[in-house]
């Protein structure tokens, strides 16, 4: 049994969960609601506050949906009561960030600026201190959704490994190389 998929969910008061006909899996919280549609096969029971996922049988499919669901469920439950956030950092000389409501403004060292429109369910926010590295701050339910928007701008100039400069993740440790050798 798959230790990740067999752990109960426990849904926090003001929370709550309801499956579909159509096995479409809706969770209720106070920051919002978020939708899943379930595999046909798994099949997922409320009771007394707590949620499970079942599977029907041992077949590696089952196994592989069982744990998948389990962490999607639990990433919905946690987003909807308390939300993700991701900070991200431009570090090199004259990159900087702007937003304007849900576009975000990049001048990371291209020709050109890069104007990136973030989804309206993220809040997007710029920080530029004296001294210290802008930094993007975005802010969500949807777990997927900000993690997949936080690759995409880290992908536009992702960090080289000789002097580190790059839009990295605020926590990321960048392991810096040698470079070429001095000479003889």
């Amino acid at each position: 049994m798959s230790r990740i998929g067999k752990s109960p969910i426990k849904l926090v008061s003001g929370v709550t969960a309801t499956v579909s006909a159509s096995n479409e899996l809706t969770v209720k919280g106070p920051k919002g609601e978020l939708k899943q549609n379930i595999d046909r096969d798994i099949k997922i029971e409320v009771k007394d506050g707590v949620l499970t996922v079942v599977r029907p049988t041992d077949q590696i499919r089952h196994r592989a949906l069982h744990g998948l669901y389990r962490a999607l469920i639990a990433n919905m439950v946690t987003g909807v009561t308390d939300g993700f956030k991701k900070q991200l950092e431009l570090v090199g000389v004259g990159y900087k960030a702007t937003n304007a409501g849900q576009l975000l403004d990049l001048s990371l060292g291209y020709s050109h600026n890069i104007v990136i429109e973030i989804p309206k369910e993220l809040k997007v926010a710029t920080l530029t201190e004296k001294g210290s590295n802008p930094k993007i701050m975005l802010e969500g339910i949807d777990n997927q959704l900000l993690g997949q928007v936080a690759a995409k701008i880290r992908s536009l100039r992702k960090p080289e490994p000789y002097k580190g400069k790059g839009v990295r993740y605020s926590d990321e440790v960048v392991r810096k190389k040698a470079g070429k050798s001095a000479g003889k």
